[in-house]
C-alpha cells in the first residue's frame, strides 16, 4: 500500500497485495492515525469513504489495486457554550485528564439538555478536547451516570483518544467502585456474570436477560452495618447500569438506586433518614497505562462528603462505634 495523495481532510490509497483481503475498517485503521474503530466505522457509513468510487460497508473485503479514498470532514462543534461548573481534577499533562465527577451532573449533552453537563465544564477548563466523540461528547472516554460520582478520564487530543478507547476494548482499563447496598449480603466476596440489555418494557433501565452483552461485576465486602452492606465493585465490562442491575438482580439494589428497586425512604426505629438524593455509588479508583508516556496510572477519587454524612448518619442510628467507622472509611477519603 502507498498514499498516493494526502491533503488535509483528504486520503487515498492504492490497495497493495499485502493489504488485500483485510475489512475496509481494518485497512482504515492501520493507516489513518489518530481515529478510533468506531469512529471510522461512522465515516464509512457516512458515505465519507468509497472504494473505486463505491460507497461500501465496513465488512467489505479491499482487493489489490483499487483506489481507497476516505473524506475526513472538518470537526463540526455544537452549541454547547463552555460553563463554569466546579469539578475536581485528579491529575492532568496535555494528553488527558481524570477528573472526580459531581453526581447530579450528566456527563454530555443529550435529549435537548446542552447546559449544565461535565462536557460543558471540561470545554470551560481545557479549551479543546478530543473530538472522536463527535460534537456533543469532546474528550469523553468513557462515562458515569447522572446520580454515580468519581474517576473519570478525558482525552485532550485524537490520538490519545484513540489509545485509551483501545485499552476500554481490550480490558486493560480497571475500574473500582464504592457501593452501600440493601440487605445483608451473606458472602464476603464473589462475581455476577448476567448479560445485560435494555429493558423492553421500561426504556431508561437495563435488565438482565440472555440475549444481551456479556456482563461481569466482581465484588466483596467491606463492612456489613444492620441490613445494608458496603461493598468494593470491580468492572470486567463496561455495560450501561451494570454495577446497578446486578446487584439488583441478586436482590441487593444500591441504596438510593430507585429505579432499580431500593426503597424512597428509609427508615430506622421508626425515624426517617435524610433522603440521600442520589445512588450510593461512587466510582473510587481508575487504574490504566498512560498511552503516551507508558507509565501505569493508578488514580483514586475521594469519597465525596454526601456519601459519607450519609454513612456516618446510618451507623449512628444503628448505633455502630464510631471509631468502627472511622477506620472502614479512612481507606476512602
Amino acid at each position: 500500500m502507498h498514499a498516493i495523495e494526502s491533503i488535509p481532510g483528504r486520503h487515498v490509497w492504492t490497495v497493495s497485495h499485502d493489504d488485500a483481503g483485510q475489512r475496509l475498517d481494518h485497512f482504515l485503521s492501520a493507516h489513518l492515525t489518530g481515529h478510533s474503530r468506531v469512529n471510522l466505522q461512522h465515516l464509512v457509513a457516512n458515505a465519507n469513504v468509497r472504494v473505486d468510487g463505491t460507497i461500501c460497508k465496513s465488512a467489505r473485503k479491499v482487493r489489490p489495486g483499487e483506489i481507497i479514498t476516505a473524506e475526513i470532514p472538518a470537526p463540526v462543534w455544537s452549541d454547547v457554550v463552555p460553563e463554569d461548573l466546579p469539578f475536581d481534577i485528579l491529575y492532568e499533562d496535555k494528553y488527558l485528564a481524570v477528573i472526580n465527577k459531581p453526581a447530579g451532573i450528566v456527563v454530555h449533552p443529550g435529549a435537548g439538555r446542552l447546559t449544565g453537563t461535565l462536557v460543558a465544564a471540561l470545554l470551560h477548563r481545557f479549551g479543546s478536547l478530543s473530538q472522536i466523540g463527535g460534537p456533543l461528547r469532546p474528550g469523553i472516554v468513557h462515562r458515569l451516570d447522572k446520580g454515580t460520582s468519581g474517576a473519570l478520564i478525558v482525552a485532550r487530543d485524537d490520538v490519545t483518544h484513540a489509545a485509551l478507547v483501545k485499552q476500554f476494548q481490550s480490558r486493560k482499563v480497571q475500574k473500582t467502585y464504592l457501593a452501600l447496598l440493601h440487605g445483608n449480603v451473606l458472602e464476603d466476596s464473589g462475581r455476577i456474570e448476567l448479560s445485560v440489555a435494555r429493558d423492553l418494557q421500561r426504556r431508561m433501565r437495563m435488565t438482565t436477560r440472555r440475549d444481551g452483552r456479556t456482563a461481569r461485576t466482581d465484588w466483596r465486602v467491606i463492612l456489613r452495618l444492620g441490613s445494608f452492606t458496603l461493598v468494593e465493585a470491580g468492572l470486567h465490562t463496561g455495560r450501561t447500569h451494570q454495577i446497578r442491575v446486578h446487584f439488583s438482580a441478586i436482590g441487593h439494589p444500591v441504596v438510593g438506586d430507585t429505579l432499580y428497586g431500593a426503597p424512597r425512604e428509609i427508615r430506622m426505629n421508626d425515624e426517617k433518614l435524610p433522603p440521600l438524593e442520589r445512588n450510593f455509588l461512587h466510582a473510587l479508583r481508575i487504574r490504566f497505562v498512560h498511552p503516551v508516556k507508558g507509565t501505569p496510572l493508578d488514580i483514586r477519587a475521594p469519597l465525596p462528603g454526601d456519601l459519607r454524612t450519609f454513612f456516618v448518619q446510618l451507623a449512628d442510628r444503628l448505633r455502630v462505634d464510631v471509631d468502627l467507622i472511622d477506620a472502614t472509611l479512612k481507606p476512602y477519603l
